[in-house]
């Protein structure tokens, strides 16, 4: 009787043994962060990375209860930082418990296969992402009231929902790079990647510094359901191919949100803040109201549209393309299949090469002249 192999398992510290362990090594690191909250000598210096900082308090005559609001600073990365440790975690659960298991079942190639954990893991966080920012737009009623964008500005007061929001964003989108290590990414789509994740992590942490929260919220939730739609379709063609439709969808809704993304940009920076009662620049105020500041995330955003457009368009005419190449010989099949079709004399007719005629009748024989 043979002896069982055994897997052997990577030497400590190597690639392997790295990639196969983070999330464990990344869940004892954050469980360290929660007991240090149980001995009075840490909690002062742990209670910084789990709960939001700068807390101000409000109170007023009308209202008994106090109005808390929230404002940014340094120790907001330690915050970020342990978010970030619960975004890896909360990716490698999703990772093993359930895509995974539907990829066993699919039995997809290598590129589907990391097409279909990319689209996995970002629909999961877009779906949540859009209902928590559509819960806080219905709240903060911006949608029903565009002058809010720049009235009072600087709102460097926050609510603690939309701190939260935010804090969060840019722990899962920095979260993302060293996901790209641990998740074994193909080299090709490093760069595609890269370039989208550093996109967010650029404009989501300049809204919530130069304190443009409210318009980096408005803009965010109706992009994130774009998105939504989009890697929601992407599983769908995954597990059958005859389901696109969601990509047109899709594709109408990509036009609109960019359409809409310039227009209340434009809207913000080159008639609303430009027309505010308190232009300047001051950064202990947060006021970040000058040409300069307006001009450059115009252009920023502007920029970003556009090269989103761009990529879209070379996207919609690679798929036009292909969908000509694969019409082009099912048209070859059916003419050739009309010709082999056209009648032919039947080979059962001719006996010993002579053409036999039907009812017995032979053929007329020719009489031969004589020279």
């Amino acid at each position: 009787m043979g002896l069982r192999r055994k897997n052997k398992s990577p030497p400590v510290l190597s690639h392997e043994f790295v990639i196969q362990n983070h999330a464990d090594a990344v869940s004892c690191l954050a469980m360290g962060l929660l007991l240090g909250l149980m001995f009075e000598v840490t909690a002062k210096y742990v209670i910084i990375f789990i709960t939001v900082q700068y807390n101000v308090t409000y109170s007023t005559d009308d209202k008994s209860e106090p109005i808390h609001f929230y404002e940014y600073g340094p120790k907001d990365i330690a915050t970020i930082f342990f978010y970030m440790l619960l975004a890896i975690i909360l990716h490698a659960v999703i990772q093993e418990y359930v895509l995974d298991k539907i990829n066993r079942r699919l039995h997809l190639s290598k590129t589907k296969h990391s097409k279909f954990n990319e689209s996995g893991q970002l629909a999961f966080f877009y779906l949540f992402s859009f209902a928590w920012g559509a819960s806080i737009l219905t709240a903060e009623e911006f949608m029903t009231n565009p002058t809010l964008l720049w009235k009072d500005y600087p709102h460097s007061h926050m609510f603690f929902q939309v701190k939260f929001f935010y804090v969060c964003q840019i722990a899962y989108w920095l979260h993302a790079l060293p996901e790209l290590y641990f998740q074994k990414i193909r080299k090709e789509d490093i760069p595609r990647q890269l370039y989208y994740i550093c996109l967010y992590i650029a404009h989501i942490s300049g809204a919530y510094v130069l304190n443009l929260q409210r318009l980096g919220l408005i803009l965010l939730v109706p992009h994130y359901l774009v998105e939504l739609i989009f890697h929601a379709s992407r599983l769908f063609y995954f597990s059958d191919e005859n389901k696109q439709k969601g990509f047109t969808l899709w594709a109408l809704l990509f036009v609109m949100a960019r359409l809409l993304t310039l227009t209340l940009s434009v809207l913000t920076f080159g008639f609303g803040l430009a027309r505010v009662e308190n232009p300047g620049f001051s950064i202990a105020d947060g006021n970040f109201n000058v040409l300069t500041v307006r001009i450059s995330c115009l252009a920023a955003i502007c920029l970003t549209q556009a090269w989103m457009m761009w990529k879209f368009i070379n996207f919609q005419l690679k798929k036009w393309r292909e969908h000509i190449q694969n019409q082009i010989p099912k048209k070859k099949i059916t003419c050739t299949k009309s010709k082999s079709t056209k009648k032919e004399p039947n080979r059962a007719n001719f006996v010993n090469g002579a053409v036999k005629l039907e009812d017995g009748a032979s053929p007329r024989t020719r009489k031969s002249k004589a020279l």
